[in-house]
Formats: C-alpha cells, sequence, structure tokens
C-alpha cells in the first residue's frame, strides 16, 4: 500500500499539488491521506495514524516548502505518531524496512535552493534522518521547483514524472529491490 500523507494548508488553492494528486489517484492501493483536513485543529489521532502506517509500504510525505521549511502539522505529526515503541527505540520496529519519500513544491526557482546553504537536499535532510532511525529506507525526493511560474503544459508533464516515479518505487519494495 502507498500512503501519501498529504500536508498542504491551503490544498484548494494548490494548483501544483492538486496535479502531483491527480496524477496518482487512480494508482491501485494509493491512500491519500490529507492531514489538513484531518486535523484543522492539529489534533492528531495517533492511533489511526499509526494504523495506517503499518499498513504501508511506501510513505510520502507531499508537501509545500514555506519559509524553507515544512507546514507546522508536519512536525505536530511526526512528534504525536513516531513515537518510541512504535517507529523507534525498543520494541519500536513498526516502520522498519518501509520506504519514505518526500515530494515537494517550491514557489521560488532552483537558484533559489543551491549554492552553499539552503539546497533542497539540505532543508530535507530531517527526512532522510528521520527515515534511518525508524529502520526505514530514504528515497530521494521529487522536486517541483518555481510553480509560481511553470505552465500548466509544464506541471502535467511534471505529474506524469511523479507519477512513473512513485509507480516505480512502488514496483521496485513489490519486486524486493528496494
Amino acid at each position: 500500500m502507498i500512503l501519501l500523507q498529504l500536508v498542504h494548508p491551503y490544498m484548494n488553492r494548490s494548483r501544483a499539488n492538486r496535479r502531483l494528486i491527480n496524477a496518482l489517484s487512480d494508482l491501485p492501493g494509493l491512500i491519500v491521506n490529507d492531514l489538513y483536513e484531518h486535523y484543522p485543529d492539529f489534533y492528531v489521532n495517533k492511533p489511526r495514524e499509526q494504523n495506517l502506517l503499518r499498513q504501508a509500504d511506501l510513505v510520502i510525505f507531499q508537501f509545500p516548502i514555506y519559509w524553507y521549511a515544512a507546514p507546522a502539522l508536519l512536525k505536530q505529526w511526526q512528534e504525536m505518531v513516531l513515537e518510541t515503541g512504535f517507529a523507534h527505540g525498543e520494541g519500536g520496529d513498526s516502520l522498519k524496512d518501509k520506504v519514505l519519500m518526500t515530494a515537494v513544491t517550491t514557489g521560488q526557482a532552483i537558484d533559489a535552493y543551491s549554492g552553499l546553504e539552503n539546497t533542497i537536499n539540505e532543508l530535507l535532510s530531517p527526512y532522510r534522518r528521520t527515515a534511518l532511525h525508524c529502520g526505514m529506507t530514504y528515497h530521494e525526493p521529487f522536486v517541483v521547483h518555481g510553480i509560481e511560474t511553470i505552465t500548466d503544459t509544464e506541471l502535467d508533464d511534471v505529474a506524469m514524472q511523479y507519477r512513473q516515479l512513485v509507480e516505480s518505487v512502488n514496483d521496485g519494495i513489490r519486486a524486493g529491490k528496494i
């Protein structure tokens, strides 16, 4: 099962993230878990979320980068759900051997995330560390830069690339190659 953790506080205004989700919508075994829809008050249902994670083989955190970080609800979700005894520590092997991937959008062009500081991989390094800490495999992120200027045609192409990547990762998991 593919668990897509959608973390977008303004999904109704998101041209890019809607297209990315739509490109995956008919994938077998996909569950889109819209965290802002479920938890607008930031009160995360830990048993529900942990149950979804137990079922998943591939977990995708999809979110926009705001001010060089993820939306706040993702951090709250991590603190509530990825607890000792579930995700790590003694008896915490529920996520062992699962795959974690991030899919992010940025308003700025790629050059805003290059140089010695604040490369996109540096900004997403907490998710790599989280995966490793929880015994998961971290897959390189899928990044869409410059959504403020990208054309609809370019966005459609990017959405198809996203679908192909998710299918490829999922196929690799099922074949035991990832």
